[in-house]
This record gives C-alpha cells, sequence and structure tokens, in this order.
C-alpha cells in the first residue's frame, strides 16, 4: 500500500477506535494499542451500521404475515392495507433525501439519534392506530424516521473507509442487511402465534429503543466540523445538482438503482411465480427465497475477501451486471415458451444465478459512488438510496401488469432494467478510461486529498 493511503486507513481505523471506546460524542482512549484493539473497534461499528441497515427491512418484512390479519381487525379492504407497505417504503426513499444534507451539515450523530427517536415513536403510535388510515399515516413517519439509519450508515462507512477497504465494508454490511429479510417474516410469524398483529410492532419498538440506545452509546461522531457544510435547504440541493452533474456519479447511481429494480421485481413476483404458476408449497417457496438470499450474501462475502483489491472494482461490477444480464435472457427465454414447458428448477436456478450476481453488482456501485464525494457523503448516500427505492418502487408493480398466471412479465421487467443499468454503466462511467480521482464531483468543495490517496491505495497492509 502507499504510504498516504496506509496512513489514512490507519488513521481512520484509529478514529473509529477512539470514538468507540470513549465517552459518546467525545475521543476516548484507545481499548488497546495495535490491530486486536482496531478489529474489535471494526467489529462493534460493523454490528452497530449492520444494525441500522437492517432494520428498515425488519421494519418492512416482520409485518407481512400480519397482514391478512390486519385486514380483518381493522375492517379494511386488502388494497388499503396494502397502502401500509407502501406508504413506509415512500417513507424510506423520501426521508433519505431530507437526513442526507441534514447529516452533513450538523455531523452523523445528531440527525441519527433524532430519526431513531422518531422511528421509536412511530412504530409505538403504529401499534395503537385505530384505523387503517391512521396506520398508513404513522407507516408513513416510520419510513421517513427510518431512512436515517440507512442514508447516514452508508456515510459513515464513506467517513471512515476509501477504496478498496470501503468496498470491503459494504460487502460486510450486506451479509447482515441479507440476512434481515430471510429471518423478518420468520420471526413475525412466531410473535403472531402469541400475540396479535400490534405485538409486531410492539417487537419492532423494543428493538428500536435498543438500536437507538446502542448508537448513543458506541456510535461516536465520525465527521469532523471542518468537513461539514453550512447553509439550509438551498444549500442541499445545491450539492445535489453538482453531484447530479458529475457525469460518473450519476452513471453509479443509475446502475445502482436499475440493479436494485432486478431485485424488488423479483421480491414482488416471485411468490405468485414460485407458488401460483408453478404450484409450489409455500414451504419450498419459503426455501428458495432463503436460498437465493443464502447466494447473494455468498457472493457479496466472495467480493469483499477474495475480489476487492485483487481485481478492480469496475470489472467485478462489469461482470456482476453481465452475469444479471445472461440471467435475465434466460428467466424469459424459459417464461416465455421458447424452449417449451419448463418446470420450477430451472427457473428457480436462473433466479439463483441472478440473485447471486446482485453479491458483485450492489456492493461496488456504492464504493464507487461514494469514493467520488468525500465532502458530501450524506447527500450522496441519500441520492443513492433514494434512486433505489424509487426505481424499485415504479419496477414493482410492473411484474403483474399481465396478472399472477404468468412469469413473463418479470422476466421482461428483470431484463429492460439490467440492460439499461449495463447501459448506464458502460455509457455514463464509461470504466475503460482512467477515471478522474475521489472527490472530482461538483459538490462545491475541493477534493479531499486523503480520499484520493486513499483510492489509490491497494489491499490494506
Amino acid at each position: 500500500m502507499p504510504e498516504s493511503g496506509q496512513k489514512t486507513t490507519q488513521g481512520n481505523i484509529s478514529e473509529a477506535v477512539s470514538g468507540v471506546t470513549g465517552t459518546p460524542g467525545e475521543p476516548g482512549t484507545p481499548v488497546a494499542p495495535g490491530l486486536a484493539a482496531a478489529r474489535r473497534a471494526g467489529l462493534l461499528v460493523t454490528l452497530v451500521l449492520g444494525g441500522l441497515t437492517a432494520l428498515p427491512p425488519l421494519s418492512m418484512d416482520m409485518y407481512l404475515p400480519a397482514l391478512p390479519e390486519v385486514t380483518g381487525a381493522l375492517h379494511a379492504p386488502a388494497a388499503t392495507v396494502q397502502l401500509t407497505l407502501t406508504a413506509c417504503l415512500a417513507g424510506m426513499a423520501l426521508g433519505q433525501l431530507v437526513v442526507g444534507p441534514m447529516s452533513d451539515k450538523w455531523g452523523r450523530r445528531r440527525p441519527l439519534l433524532a430519526g431513531m427517536v422518531v422511528y421509536v415513536l412511530a412504530t409505538a403510535a403504529c401499534a395503537l392506530a385505530p384505523t387503517a388510515e391512521t396506520l398508513i399515516g404513522f407507516r408513513l413517519l416510520q419510513g421517513l424516521a427510518g431512512a436515517a439509519g440507512i442514508v447516514i450508515a452508508r456515510a459513515v462507512v464513506r467517513d471512515l473507509y476509501d477504496g478498496v477497504e470501503m468496498a470491503r465494508f459494504f460487502s460486510t454490511l450486506m451479509l447482515i442487511s441479507g440476512v434481515a429479510p430471510i429471518v423478518a417474516p420468520l420471526i413475525g410469524g412466531q410473535i403472531l402465534r402469541v400475540t396479535d398483529w400490534r405485538g409486531v410492532f410492539h417487537v419492532l419498538t423494543g428493538v428500536g429503543v435498543l438500536l437507538t440506545l446502542v448508537v448513543w452509546r458506541f456510535l461516536a461522531e465520525t465527521l469532523p466540523p471542518e468537513r461539514r457544510h453550512e447553509g439550509g435547504v438551498g444549500q442541499a440541493l445545491r450539492t445535489m445538482r453538482g453531484l447530479l452533474a458529475d457525469r460518473v456519479f450519476t452513471g453509479y447511481t443509475l446502475t445502482g438503482g436499475l440493479a436494485f429494480a432486478v431485485l424488488f421485481a423479483y421480491i414482488s413476483a416471485s411468490p405468485f411465480v414460485v407458488q401460483e404458476i408453478y404450484g409450489a408449497s409455500p414451504q419450498t417457496f419459503s426455501l428458495l427465497f432463503g436460498l437465493n438470499s443464502i447466494g447473494l450474501v455468498a457472493v457479496g462475502q466472495v467480493n469483499g475477501k477474495l475480489l476487492v483489491g485483487r481485481v478492480s472494482l469496475d470489472k467485478v461490477l462489469g461482470w456482476g451486471l453481465a452475469v444479471i444480464l445472461l440471467a435475465a435472457i434466460a428467466l424469459l427465454l424459459m417464461t416465455s415458451g421458447v424452449f417449451g414447458k419448463v418446470g420450477l428448477a430451472p427457473v428457480a436456478a436462473g433466479l439463483f444465478v441472478l440473485m447471486s450476481a446482485m453479491g458483485l453488482a450492489m456492493p461496488n456501485t456504492n464504493a464507487q459512488a461514494l469514493m467520488r464525494t468525500p465532502h458530501a457523503a450524506g447527500s450522496a448516500s441519500a441520492l443513492l438510496g433514494t434512486t433505489s427505492f424509487l426505481v424499485g418502487a415504479v419496477a414493482s408493480p410492473l411484474v403483474g401488469i399481465a396478472g399472477e398466471h404468468t412469469a413473463v412479465p418479470m422476466a421482461v421487467v428483470q431484463l429492460t432494467c439490467a440492460a439499461l443499468a449495463l447501459a448506464c454503466f458502460l455509457g455514463l462511467c464509461r470504466p475503460w478510461r482512467t477515471a478522474p480521482e475521489a472527490g472530482t464531483a461538483q459538490t462545491g468543495e475541493a477534493p479531499d486529498p486523503a480520499a484520493q490517496s486513499g483510492k489509490a491505495a491497494g489491499p490494506a497492509a
């Protein structure tokens, strides 16, 4: 590793160690000198940030088994109760646009703690909602507040790490956030065995309280005052406009959002495809869903542990997008009858390959985009998250446009989004050219020398 890049990484680790072991918000005393203390601090930071990124999937998916019960308890049609999911998803998308710039102005801790407190109150209110309309409103507020964890977790990663180390950390976060959607419905189902749907929100309230206390105690401020932005909404909008004016940043943002839409299309359509079209049982669907999630997490770990630092991030990202595209083509050919009538096994295999390749695409798009924005990580993280959620929200309803008895719309949406993602990557990011140094996005700030040296750095020594 070049000397400057090594100092940057060591300095970031030291900052994490001092923040974790000291008084919240104040520099502390390291637990112990040397690499062992840095690793312990790194593990704790990983668990805290992993909890923040896992909270939104838990909020969405733990509630899914309770939907039929909510319909009866609140005397509301199923379409109205479905809006409680839409409201939460919309809140998570829009909330990131607000919280991201706030964290660039006031630091990471204060907006994060404020968001967590509001999340706890909104979740507790969901448990007491007397009508479906009230529940929709509280779920919107829950999503808005829960967005703080998503956007600030990515910004903290950008504050602490750079280059290949950041890509590795994102792969580790994927391990945690990838497990959450698998276990959340199972946890929700077990909760419903001992209580009603309101009990799901009571449990989420307790999780929110615990995570708030952990953040307050163990997550130090990672954005020093000299790197913060002064200004209000106007300044935030100018910063975001400057970020979007950077062709390469916009390319990575669109690439990640479109890849995420492929994932959303799978989540929306797979229950009907596997159970209604191919006649599988709910248990078989749960097994296949779990296997696909394991594939995504496993490939994400291969990306972080083996590929990052040895192969360029753009090359790995290109491979991932190419595999996603090929898998989507295969799924379209199978579901449209080109190969005749196929069973569940070939379709399940295609979905497994497609989902696993997400482990190469999603961490590296985040890392490449955030490496260009050392002085506006909060705003950049907000744009990344909002784009993913909004594009995914648009793609999800399209998979059912031809009804519940054909898988062709799912394959068409996945193929279209995968092709557009690859086109954005090649047309806007232009990975075959020499990329500008980190920090060149037009945020109104000078490039960060530390970030530049970190980007040039190889694997950590």
